[in-house]
């Protein structure tokens, strides 16, 4: 496993795509304090001490990062079905179903580190707007909730990494699925029922973003745990069927 979480590291340091994915926390981090600046009613937001880091948070989650993460999972499991380099692989032979974990696992990774890339940028923004205010325990809340959402949201958009390879289409078709079912969260979120049980809602639930009873906690868990569950399942399947297909192939 160590091995094949290796080579999928490499893999990743070859492609542009993580460079895409700084980007993109970058920007959701720069429009956000832009947005905090513009005055409404003569209020500047961006004067709020807490403002900028919670409100980043929210944004990323609901129109970008989730997209991204998405993007990340589908490249990774899709690209050698796609560069039609799974052949080679399969004559080494690899365990496929160890592969798709490695692949899961670094995504996993990369989905709590992108969300701590955006903690960094908005823990030095923020302490340049309100050093003064700014506490320990402050920022340690807000360090929670931040890599509890990277993990969460990896979560929620697991059944979308999964289903695209089925679909036989381009890895892009993650990031359109997966921001839609991210902006989709802004209606669910008006809603104290649904919220709960939406997985990219049931995030903020669990990172202690939103205050929840400890039976909305629990429907928040079992909604993002639901969606790792689906997304296993789709996987294994995904690797019978190649094994199949594998099968088939050696049999012509």
């Amino acid at each position: 496993m160590r091995i094949l979480l290796w080579a999928e590291c490499q893999k990743l340091r070859r492609s542009n795509i993580l460079l895409l994915t700084a980007f993109a926390t970058v920007f959701i981090a720069v429009f956000v304090f832009i947005g905090g600046k513009t005055t409404v009613h003569g209020v500047d937001f961006s004067e709020s001490s807490g403002w900028y880091m919670a409100t980043a948070l929210t944004w990323a989650t609901m129109f970008i990062l989730p997209a991204m993460i998405a993007l990340l999972g589908s490249y990774m499991i899709c690209r050698e079905e796609q560069d039609d380099t799974i052949k080679h692989l399969r004559l080494v032979p690899i365990n496929e179903t160890k592969l798709t974990a490695a692949k899961m696992i670094v995504t996993f990774v990369l989905s709590v580190l992108i969300y701590l890339l955006l903690f960094i940028i908005t823990l030095a923004i923020e302490a340049v707007l309100h050093f003064s205010a700014l506490s320990i325990e402050t920022v340690l809340d807000f360090l929670k909730m931040y890599l509890i959402q990277g993990a969460g949201v990896f979560f929620a958009v697991s059944p979308i990494i999964a289903i695209v390879p089925y679909m036989k289409k381009s890895y892009w078709l993650a990031l359109l699925l997966a921001e839609i079912y991210s902006f989709s969260a802004l209606f669910m979120s008006m809603s104290n029922a649904l919220k709960h049980f939406y997985p990219i809602t049931a995030v903020f639930g669990v990172s202690g973003y939103y205050e929840t009873t400890v039976q909305e906690l629990a429907c928040c868990i079992i909604a993002l745990s639901l969606c790792g569950c689906l997304a296993a399942v789709l996987l294994v399947g995904l690797n019978h069927s190649q094994k199949g297909k594998k099968h088939e192939e050696k049999i012509i």
